[in-house]
């Protein structure tokens, strides 16, 4: 008899160490405290996007299938299975509510060669095949290994396609370590900021924003840029990241 129950004492012990296992890896790959508001921030305003276990809140842009999405010690993944746009395997993630006048965070991380992106502005609409035909995107890329050589505009921390970063004060963190980014928008003022430094600013819709869009890769985009609510999303380009941290407040114009 006591055989027996030291037999069964075993197995149960045996079965929650292996049930204990993921939770033990989550915490040792430092899930603890990330996704998460300090009081002083929940009083300044700010809010989650992403709770580091589900994705409640966000959706595939025009209803896309989010099998391409992954959550992977508490960070949103993207698997990369795609970087076909026209390819049912990927969709970008965007958010349920629009927004207006914001600030921004979050931190990403990069595979080797990666490409994404975050977008806001976006216009969710049948027309539209891709989040990128309306809202104007702060790059997110492996400058070093990326397959072809970048322009400036098209490199990590730029105003995809539109504006360069500074390079004097720009400092991306090598592949596989955490980057934050800042991203403020405030009526035609944009500011883009990559770890702790700002890197760019610009001011939507003047006259050299209007011809630099419409002689550029946007002139066959006609609605980029131009709505002032919209959806925050993150762009699927086939590429593996990893986002987590991802937090928003209200700014008045």
């Amino acid at each position: 008899m006591k055989a027996i129950r030291w037999s069964a004492l075993i197995v149960c012990a045996a079965a929650l160490i292996v049930h204990a296992g993921p939770r033990m890896s989550a915490q040792a790959t430092g899930c603890k405290g990330t996704n998460v508001l300090s009081p002083s921030e929940k009083t300044d305003g700010w809010t989650l996007l992403f709770d580091g276990a589900t994705k409640a809140g966000w959706h595939g842009y025009n209803k896309q299938d989010l099998a391409a999405w992954a959550i992977e010690d508490c960070a949103l993944k993207t698997v990369g299975v795609s970087s076909n746009y026209g390819s049912d395997k990927r969709a970008d993630l965007i958010t349920d509510r629009e927004f207006t006048n914001f600030e921004l965070r979050f931190e990403w991380k990069a595979s080797k060669g990666g490409n994404s992106g975050v977008m806001y502005g976006v216009v969710e609409d049948p027309k539209y095949d891709a989040a990128w035909k309306t809202g104007p995107e702060y790059q997110l890329i492996d400058d070093v290994d990326f397959h072809i050589k970048l322009e400036p505009d098209r490199t990590a921390g730029s105003n995809y396609s539109m504006h360069a970063p500074d390079a004097a004060q720009k400092v991306l963190k090598p592949v596989g370590e955490w980057n934050t980014t800042r991203l403020v928008v405030r009526g035609s003022h944009v500011e883009h900021w990559l770890n702790e430094k700002k890197v760019l600013e610009f001011e939507r819709w003047t006259p050299a924003w209007n011809t630099l869009r419409d002689s550029g890769k946007w002139k066959t985009a006609p609605d980029y840029g131009k709505a002032k609510t919209g959806r925050i999303a993150i762009q699927d380009h086939g590429s593996i990241f990893w986002f987590r941290n991802v937090k928003i407040r209200p700014l008045a114009e």
